[in-house]
């Protein structure tokens, strides 16, 4: 236990001392500055805030929950996010960044009129407050009481202990996110992005260690534990569900529907993931930085998913009782990482934790001092007392997604599907309010605000009333294309009817516009990628 203290204080130190010595001297008393990192992230930055944002606990202990209760099939949250991450690069980022925006809600005010950034501002904020970044502060504290076994240390429950490090976490992320700005998270998320990948990566390959010598490998271990894993379970290794399948797997139609929508909503939409672009100092950064990102993602079945299976061979195997999805990981972790490295591991995590918790809760105070505070109370307010406002309300919002975040202990489903279906909720008529504003140029002002209202009634009553029958990705796939033709329909009509005038998108040059020129060839690479990936976890390769 000491020596996992004291690895775990240092790293979790010198990623502090890095992201104060990258950020001193910086100018946080514009809005610009503080919100947006002065537009000036690069391509490398820019990859790995991207990847610590979307990664956390609640994907790691998520997702391979999902896999050690199904399949492989819920990898395809991450290989297919590549491909959303090139149309980010390729389409979404030139759009956003030719508007100069600082939100999703400013590109959807620019679109229509000021009430739909109102409307969409308040339901993206609320969304993240209630479910986003309580089911953060949740999972983080999950792990960490499985690490550190903080209930037994202190004496007190399990809940309690849940409780306890929700506060440590939100107070830790909250010196970032309140206090250091944008700048300050996106260079702690990319220190901790080297953390992760080290640590991540080195959990399959640990376990299958374990998994070889369980039994009974007396030569290459590693190898002896794949090759049992292959021969005994080759259905879990199959990433290709039935049509029929309910979550956590995901049925194989699904991916190309309704979780593609998903994936594209959370990162050409997400306001927490494409903030990132939005501060890059140029277009062939913010492309760069999508794209190496999405050869990343490609890569993320190997922390995000397989370990998950192991578990369920190694668990298998020793006679070990999991009764719960999201426990599952975190109890591979205490079995298989020594001593020594615990501390590491730990950090690592607690930096993914940190990193989106606090990039979500920056985004948050970016929505509502930019498109509420500025827009709606203070018209005149300066660059410094929106700065101050931000710092004020994150205060506020980090102190009531704290409180909300030990409630999650008491959901009794998986916590990744509990985060993906309720965050379409809003994410899916987002993303047709911005996709279906850049496709369609004759849209009323109204358009938007009629697909938010139409899309939260429906799918609101899908939830409460079918979601035990049908898996919730298949609504996803109907409701999209639903709410583009609604759309369609209504630029035809006003066209037609009103003789509406085309809008044309203004370039504000916030930045140079000038793309990378290899990008076409980088987005071939992970597609080519994508497709391995899956044809290895098949009835093709490894699957059964």
């Amino acid at each position: 236990m000491l020596w996992t203290i004291i690895t775990f204080v240092f790293f979790t130190i010198l990623v502090a001392v890095i992201s104060y010595a990258k950020t001193k001297g910086d100018d946080q008393t514009t809005a610009d500055g503080y919100f947006l990192a002065g537009r000036g992230l690069p391509g490398f930055v820019i990859a790995g805030s991207l990847l610590l944002t979307n990664i956390s606990a609640e994907q790691l202990v998520g997702t391979n929950g999902q896999t050690w209760a199904s399949n492989m099939s819920p990898m395809a949250f991450e290989v297919v996010a590549a491909i959303a991450c090139i149309l980010l690069g390729l389409y979404a980022a030139p759009k956003y960044l030719k508007s100069g925006i600082a939100t999703i809600p400013q590109m959807l005010g620019i679109r229509y009129n000021r009430t739909t950034k109102l409307w969409f501002s308040i339901a993206y904020i609320v969304l993240y407050l209630v479910v986003q970044i309580p089911v953060i502060l949740y999972s983080g504290s999950l792990v960490f009481e499985n690490i550190f076994g903080v209930s037994s240390i202190l004496h007190i429950s399990k809940f309690q202990a849940v409780v306890v490090l929700c506060i440590v976490i939100s107070v830790v992320g909250s010196i970032y996110a309140i206090f250091g700005g944008l700048k300050a998270v996106a260079v702690s998320d990319t220190v901790n992005g080297i953390g992760l990948i080290i640590g991540g990566f080195m959990i399959p390959f640990l376990a299958l260690s374990v998994l070889g010598h369980a039994t009974g490998s007396d030569g290459f271990a590693i190898a002896d534990g794949f090759k049992f894993l292959a021969e005994q379970f080759p259905e879990k290794l199959n990433s290709i569900s039935p049509a029929d399948a309910m979550p956590p797997a995901v049925p194989w139609p699904a991916v190309f529907t309704g979780l593609a929508f998903l994936c594209i909503q959370s990162w050409c939409t997400h306001q927490s993931f494409i903030q990132r672009v939005l501060a890059a100092k140029n277009l062939k950064e913010a492309q760069k930085g999508a794209l190496f990102c999405a050869f990343m993602k490609i890569l993320g079945f190997m922390y995000l998913a397989l370990p998950g299976i192991i578990a369920f061979a190694l668990f298998q195997v020793q006679g070990d009782q999991v009764t719960m999805m999201d426990e599952a990981y975190p109890q591979l972790v205490t079995q298989v990482i020594p001593a020594p490295l615990m501390g590491f591991f730990a950090a690592v995590m607690f930096g993914a934790i940190l990193s989106s918790f606090n990039s979500v809760l920056n985004s948050v105070n970016t929505m509502f001092t930019m498109d509420i505070y500025k827009e709606f109370i203070d018209k005149e307010a300066n660059d410094a007392k929106l700065v101050s406002v931000g710092k004020k309300v994150g205060i506020i919002f980090a102190v009531a997604t704290t409180i909300v975040g030990p409630m999650i202990y008491f959901f009794p489903a998986g916590l990744k599907t509990f985060l993906d279906s309720l965050v379409m909720l809003i994410g899916l008529p987002v993303l047709s309010a911005v996709f279906g504003g850049f496709f369609f140029k004759h849209l009323p002002k109204y358009a938007a605000k009629f697909v938010l209202l139409f899309h939260i009634v429906v799918y609101g009553l899908f939830l409460m009333f079918m979601s035990n029958s049908v898996h919730y990705l298949y609504a996803i796939a109907v409701l999209l294309p639903v709410e583009i033709l609604a759309m369609f329909i209504m630029d035809r009509y006003n066209k037609s009817k009103n003789h509406a005038v085309a809008w044309v998108q203004e370039d504000v040059n916030a930045v140079d516009l000038t793309p990378w020129k290899y990008r076409w060839v980088a987005a071939g690479i992970v597609v080519v990628g994508v497709l391995v990936v899956y044809a290895a976890f098949s009835p093709l390769g490894l699957g059964a």
